[in-house]
């Protein structure tokens, strides 16, 4: 991110923090009832393996879908899917009430794509093929140099801890979310998970995969979406988020060596401490397109 683009992102912070209370409220469950029988049945699904749902716990899919406001029939875009997590609930809800269910993936545009990430795709889509259980899911092309998402297209689009990874190069937050809001239709719902980091100053980088909910709010309102609500679904108090090697040292990565260095993993080092923290405190976030 440029330094302009900065400039214009922090100064927005304040305009956040004189947000009304009621404008972009708490939501939680009332009662704790998950609502939607067909999402109560596919979290519950047999095709998620065992690590997958002791992590329900965790992430709580019910509750976060539930506030974030997924509806039967709606065509669902999943950015930067990573292993699946959210794929394995988000694809068969959407083959079980007429929806479709998208994801990023890997620009086959790109004649620089390494053979790697192209491998990634095909993988992907491999694992997802099953028609019968996950539908018809449709990969998109994403990345620095691919073509626009199509205009006007998703009901509800979810972004689960990528923001952190958009700060680190040059421009990609402000296309990223500009790109989003663009393919989000009238009404439409951003749905936003991410590591959060304490009030104050926000490192331009987020080196430690922590980021500032203000600084997220900040950034998606220039984009043009509205903040709607905000939950503390996800919140966990016991996060210190001063860990040697960043969020990562939480699980599930609970890496014990720098993040990205390709040193080998440290036997000696204790991560009984942290795992007793669990995963992060994250910000769960609605934002609606006008």
């Amino acid at each position: 991110m440029n330094t302009g683009v900065l400039k214009r992102v922090f100064l927005s912070l304040a305009v956040v923090a004189l947000v009304p209370i009621g404008a972009a409220s708490d939501v939680a469950l009332k009662d704790g009832v998950l609502k939607d029988a067909v999402l109560k049945d596919v979290i519950a699904g047999e095709w998620r393996s065992a690590d997958d749902q002791s992590r329900d716990a965790s992430r709580r899919p019910g509750e976060s879908l539930q506030f974030w406001g997924l509806k039967p029939g709606a065509s669902l875009l999943e950015v930067q899917p990573g292993a699946g997590w959210w794929t394995r609930i988000l694809a068969p809800y959407a083959a079980r009430t007429g929806g479709r269910y998208s994801a990023t993936a890997a620009d086959l545009g790109n004649p620089n794509l390494s053979e790697g990430a192209r491998k990634g795709r095909a993988d992907f889509a491999a694992a997802y093929a099953n028609e019968k259980l996950y539908g018809k899911v449709e990969l998109v092309n994403w990345g620095a140099t691919a073509a626009p998402l199509p205009e006007s297209s998703y009901d509800f689009i979810l972004v689960s801890r990528s923001i952190h990874g958009w700060m680190r190069a040059e421009g990609a937050l402000d296309r990223n979310l500009g790109l989003l809001a663009r393919a989000l239709k009238k009404g439409g719902v951003l749905a936003i998970e991410q590591h959060r980091g304490n009030s104050g100053a926000q490192d331009p980088k987020a080196e430690s995969g922590y980021v500032t909910e203000a600084f997220v709010i900040a950034a998606v309102q220039k984009a043009g979406l509205k903040l709607e609500a905000r939950s503390e679904v996800n919140a966990n108090p016991k996060d210190t988020k001063d860990h040697p090697f960043g969020v990562w040292t939480l699980p599930p990565t609970r890496i014990t060596v720098p993040y990205g260095s390709g040193k080998p993993a440290d036997p000696s080092f204790d991560r009984s401490k942290y795992d007793a923290i669990g995963e992060s405190d994250r910000m769960t976030l609605r934002f609606v397109k006008p």
